[in-house]
């Protein structure tokens, strides 16, 4: 690769026999081209797009130069246990026909958002979060009882935990639960006062000081948000940010 992308390097599309595709790699007129390319090939080929290219009448508008493993039989078995590994939350790989850049291209599970709150806070993140198409588990106050975990599964290593309380009393059980787990994210809505009460709180109940410092308070990229909206987007930026640092080769 030469010149800037957007893509992270391994990213990958698939080219359905109507000649649709699923997913993308820049904009659609790449696209095209390498669903024509894909039909006059045989053999898995790793071609050169855009600068440094033989295509001469093909050009990014980049200016980049990108290389591109196309595949015209891709191994299907492989690639549906890939993705039953990635369903079952299990971080996966699989292999590329022979090529210099990347033999193998790995891949983790999906990002997963674990809710607690009430009011406006949780409907709006609720609601970014199914624009983005984010898997999520959403669970208002009056769904929880007072002093007791969740009753969840453990949250795994790439799922987020975000609590979102005005009445900071029903966070206590839910974050020990959230500090025992793996979650790559833990956040608490709440200023200063609330931090170090919440800190002081879980102390006394013997949860371990490294544990706590684990919770982020407050939450989100902004240093203040003045709507519910505000601090769903400002929640979800820091969520995103952080869990595409679990990337490999991030």
């Amino acid at each position: 690769m030469d010149g800037s992308f957007s893509r992270r390097l391994g990213a990958q599309l698939a080219v359905l026999p109507d000649g649709s595709v699923v997913g993308d790699l820049a904009d659609t007129c790449l696209e095209r081209q390498l669903v024509s390319d894909l039909d006059e090939i045989g053999e898995p080929a790793v071609v050169r797009y855009g600068a440094g290219s033989s295509k001469i009448d093909f050009r990014l508008p980049c200016g980049g130069g990108l290389d591109i493993l196309l595949d015209p039989a891709p191994d299907r078995k492989a690639c549906r246990d890939t993705l039953d590994q990635l369903e079952r939350r299990e971080p996966a790989s699989l292999m590329l026909p022979a090529n210099a850049m990347m033999a193998r291209r790995a891949f983790i599970p999906g990002l997963k958002l674990r809710v607690f709150g009430e009011g406006a806070e949780l409907a709006a993140i609720g609601d970014l979060a199914d624009a983005l198409g984010l898997a999520t588990d959403a669970v208002a106050k009056d769904a929880l009882s007072l002093g007791r975990g969740s009753c969840l599964p453990p949250a795994d290593r790439w799922t987020a935990v975000l609590l979102l309380f005005h009445d900071h009393e029903w966070e206590l059980a839910l974050l020990e639960e959230a500090v025992e787990s793996p979650a790559f994210y833990i956040g608490a809505q709440g200023g200063h006062t609330a931090r170090e009460a919440r800190a002081d709180a879980l102390a006394m109940k013997g949860v371990p000081e490294q544990s706590i410092a684990r919770i982020r308070s407050p939450v989100g990229t902004l240093p203040a948000c003045r709507t519910a909206q505000t601090l769903a987007l400002s929640a979800l930026s820091e969520i995103v940010g952080e869990y595409e640092r679990l990337r490999p080769n991030a």
